[in-house]
């Protein structure tokens, strides 16, 4: 029996689309053992699935702490682990790999970058671009598998699994039908787009269609959220107060509703992963190649500035990116949403025609 260790302390999509490192190293080894090392806020994405054993849940700022990484490092070392997959790849989780005394350390890195320290018994560099719907980031990770072991059958998608309950979950019974969940915040402020073009969507979509629309929004993002509202025209077929303030919430929420239109984020993995339509609004920054996955322009569509006006980027370069990533704001005023509403137009006559008003 193999002990298997997972690192992927980041946000909620990366943990999810991680997951299908447990669904492919299960079938090499399937009496394996599987740990997955996340930040707590993200392991609702991992829960009651059958591929995974153990769920190690642990604070983003307690880790950020020397002492306590320390303690991570010695405890790493004595749970003793035959193999260890970093898509993570970062400082806290090389030195985990490094000091884990695990036979298979298999991490990813950059194309032609040599690392420092033995971190890896097996590096495994990012592909340079993806070749199949999955999109580049599952790639990657499904490659860290099949690279190493021999993987006759690679699953390509990432999978959330609801108990008996949790499908009979039925908040959004009473409310007109169809339920559409918009995601109106991104992750960060430099994810969300101008308040008043969310507005403008929102006021598009519930002039033209007969459906209810909630929002979605961290918790801590309530406020904004209400800001948005307050700026919506037709309040009367937004419902504020139907909310879930935990992922595993989120995902009996979104599982009972038609589709999800959001910023590139958590939520639009998740509602994927439930096997709902999505249309994504990919932040001016972020590589779209990367995270674009099982976009067939039908159930998965998405639309980013760079596709729509190249003219606007000089480049898109990794230098660049973070140059825009660190003041987007000129570009998001590009993203207008007339730009956006042409996109999803035809999305949403495909998903909801029968609905006009």
């Amino acid at each position: 029996m193999k002990q298997i260790l997972v690192i992927q302390n980041k946000r909620i999509g990366d943990v999810l689309i991680s997951s299908v490192i447990a669904q492919n190293i299960k079938k090499v080894f399937p009496e394996s053992k599987i740990t997955y090392f996340v930040y707590d806020y993200t392991a609702g994405v991992l829960e009651e699935n059958p591929n995974i054993d153990h769920i190690i849940r642990i604070s983003e700022a307690w880790l950020k702490k020397l002492p306590n990484l320390v303690k991570t490092l010695r405890k790493v070392r004595r749970d003793n682990y035959d193999i260890i997959f970093d898509p993570y790849a970062k400082f806290q989780s090389r030195m985990m790999c490094l000091c884990s005394g695990a036979e298979y350390r298999i991490g990813l890195k950059r194309a032609h970058k040599q690392l420092k320290l033995p971190f890896y018994t097996h590096p495994i560099s990012f592909l340079e671009q993806g070749s199949k719907p999955c999109g580049k980031a599952i790639e990657d990770r499904v490659h860290m598998v099949s690279d190493v072991f021999l993987l006759k059958t690679p699953d390509e998608v990432p999978k959330i699994y609801l108990t008996s309950e949790e499908k009979q979950y039925d908040a959004i019974a009473h409310i007109q039908q169809p339920v559409l969940m918009l995601g109106v915040l991104g992750s960060t402020p430099n994810k969300s787009m101008p308040y008043p073009y969310i507005a403008r969507i929102v006021d598009w979509i519930t002039e033209h269609y007969q459906v209810t629309v909630l929002f979605n929004y961290a918790p801590h993002q309530k406020a904004e959220a209400k800001r948005i509202y307050e700026q919506c025209a037709h309040q009367e077929q937004i419902e504020l107060d139907i909310y879930e303030n935990s992922i595993r919430g989120f995902i009996r929420l979104m599982n009972q509703c038609k589709l999800l239109i959001a910023n590139e984020g958590g939520s639009v993995h998740i509602a994927k992963a439930l096997n709902k339509p999505t249309f994504t609004v990919y932040s001016p920054f972020i590589h779209k190649a990367h995270w674009a996955t099982f976009e067939d322009g039908v159930m998965h569509k998405s639309i980013h500035l760079r596709d729509e006006k190249p003219e606007a980027y000089s480049q898109f370069s990794r230098e660049e990116r973070k140059k825009v990533e660190a003041n987007p704001q000129k570009l998001y005023q590009l993203l207008t949403p007339e730009l956006i509403i042409a996109s999803l137009a035809p999305f949403m006559e495909h998903h909801l025609g029968m609905h006009k008003k």
